[in-house]
């Protein structure tokens, strides 16, 4: 029996699985995967396949020397593209399929409040932002094994998906997992506001403004111990060097 061909539907509710797994999630015995089968009317091996063909794709693994199926079809590779030319619009739009899918309301699967939000046109757009922000949280965290980059630190209600180029400069990447690090909130912090960057090596790098409170044993505990210690890389969407650039030069306090 021959099976269907995936649908390009299909394909994108995939995707949109495989930002937000971690890659050793990538099983038919992960939950989420069985959930999304039953959705889409495949076996949990079709699904979990379908996201080891999306990591072929992935150029972070490929650096890494880490592979996922050695073979894939061209509307895999079409529907990878289609994301990376515009997240903003296509993690949206796989959210809203996802919810179509479950008969529920966009908001309400991403665990969106919106009882304070006005109606009309305003609140789409809120609505799309958060929604895009739940997407984009998930999928750093998924890539990081949630946990914080510089220090380890595995408690998901203290970490935050970190943008490299704020989100407010840079609209075209605000979704790009590869402009996100995943951060503890005091470090989220102190990179925001420009007291630490990441330099292209991947290591921490703490501003001179900060140097000069050495003598404060707080501090030192939280900020001066990672001077210069290399990051956990994720298992996919490796950071760009583009974005890290852009934050080394117009964010950090150096």
């Amino acid at each position: 029996m021959t099976s269907k061909n995936w649908t390009r539907e299909e394909l994108i509710l995939a995707f949109n699985l495989y930002c937000k797994t971690q890659f050793g999630r990538i099983h038919n015995r992960n939950p989420d995967i069985i959930d999304l089968a039953n959705l889409i009317g495949r076996t949990p091996s079709a699904v979990s396949w379908k996201l080891a063909n999306f990591a072929r794709l992935d150029p972070s693994l490929k650096n890494r020397g880490i592979s996922g199926a050695t073979h894939g079809s061209k509307t895999e590779k079409d529907v990878w593209d289609e994301f990376n030319q515009d997240w903003e619009s296509l993690s949206f739009t796989s959210e809203k399929l996802l919810a179509q899918f479950k008969g529920k309301a966009v908001e309400d699967i991403s665990n969106i409040d919106t009882s304070d939000l006005p109606p009309g046109r305003e609140r789409e757009m809120i609505v799309r932002a958060r929604v895009n922000q739940s997407f984009f949280r998930n999928s750093i965290l998924a890539a990081y094994n949630s946990k914080c980059c510089i220090t380890g630190l595995a408690i998901p209600e203290l970490l935050n998906a970190s943008h490299i180029v704020p989100w407010s400069v840079d609209p075209h990447n605000r979704v790009n997992p590869r402009n996100g690090l995943c951060l503890n909130a005091i470090h989220d912090r102190a990179f925001d506001r420009g007291l630490l960057t990441i330099t292209s090596k991947f290591t921490v790098k703490l501003s001179p403004s900060i140097k000069i409170l050495q003598n404060d044993e707080a501090i030192e505990n939280l900020l001066f111990r990672y001077e210069g210690v290399q990051i956990d890389l994720p298992d996919k969407f490796v950071p760009e060097l583009g974005f890290i650039e852009y934050h080394n030069q117009k964010i950090f306090k150096g």
